[in-house]
C-alpha cells in the first residue's frame, strides 16, 4: 500500500484489530442497511486511546493548517481532544486544549468551558459528525470567545449523503458543515481510503465486503 497513505491505511487496520470498525449488515440511524459499523466509543482502553491520539495528530500535522489550540465538544470528543493533544506534544507540538461542559456550572470557577482559555486558531476535534450538531455548539463556543475555529478533525468521514433509505440528500454531514461554517473538516480516513484498503487487502474475509461496500457508495456516496 501507497505509504502516502500509511496514516490512513494503519487507522484502518487499528480500528479493524480493536473491532471499531467491522463489517456485515447494520441499520444507521437514517434508517439505510450499511455494510460496515464504525464505533470510536471501542477505543476504550490507555493504549487503544494513546494511539487514536497519535493518529489525529498525525492528520493534523499532515493538514498543514495552522492552529494554536484544540477544542472537544462534550462528550466524545473531550477523551479525544486530551489523547491528541498528549499525541502533538510527544511530537514537539505542545499546545493548550479545552472542552465545554453539557450544562453550566455555576459554582467553582464556573460556566461551560473547562481548561485553557479559548482563544486564537482553534481546531474542533469529534469522533464522527452526522448531524453536525456538535460542531454548530462548539463554532458557537469558540466565537463567542473571541477565538476562531478553522478546522473541523474526525476520525472518519462516510462521504455518504444524507437523508433516509428512501430520501437522499444532495450533500453529505461533512459537506455541510464545510458549507456552513467555511471549515475544512479533516478526516484521519474516510470511506474512499476504506474501498481502496479492501481492494488491496489479502484477506478473503475482507474482500468479500468489497461489492457491498461499493454498491452502498454507488447508491449514498458523494463524490
Amino acid at each position: 500500500m501507497s505509504s502516502k497513505n500509511s496514516n490512513q491505511f494503519d487507522f484502518i487496520q487499528f480500528a479493524l484489530d480493536a473491532n471499531v470498525l467491522s463489517f456485515g449488515e447494520f441499520k444507521t440511524k437514517a434508517g439505510r442497511l450499511s455494510p460496515y459499523f464504525f464505533n470510536a466509543g471501542g477505543f476504550n482502553d490507555g493504549s487503544r486511546l494513546s494511539a487514536l491520539g497519535h493518529y489525529y495528530a498525525k492528520a493534523l500535522m499532515q493538514s498543514k493548517i495552522e492552529f494554536d489550540m484544540l477544542f472537544g465538544p462534550a462528550y466524545k470528543g473531550i477523551t479525544l481532544v486530551a489523547a491528541t493533544s498528549i499525541a502533538l506534544a510527544e511530537m514537539g507540538c505542545n499546545v493548550p486544549y479545552a472542552y465545554n461542559r453539557k450544562e453550566a456550572k455555576d459554582h467553582g470557577e464556573g460556566g461551560v468551558l473547562v481548561g485553557a482559555p479559548v482563544k486564537g486558531k482553534v481546531v474542533i476535534i469529534d469522533d464522527v459528525i452526522s448531524a453536525g450538531t456538535s460542531v454548530r455548539e462548539s463554532v458557537e463556543l469558540i466565537r463567542a470567545s473571541g477565538a476562531e475555529p478553522v478546522a473541523v478533525l474526525i476520525a472518519l468521514d462516510r462521504m455518504e449523503k444524507s437523508g433516509t433509505a428512501t430520501e437522499i440528500g444532495e450533500r453529505s454531514a461533512v459537506q455541510a458543515v464545510e458549507s456552513e461554517f467555511g471549515l475544512p473538516v479533516v478526516s484521519i480516513a474516510n470511506l474512499g481510503d476504506l474501498l481502496t484498503y479492501l481492494t488491496a487487502s489479502n484477506d478473503l474475509k475482507l474482500q468479500r465486503y468489497l461489492p457491498d461496500v461499493k454498491t452502498y457508495r454507488e447508491r449514498y456516496g458523494v463524490i
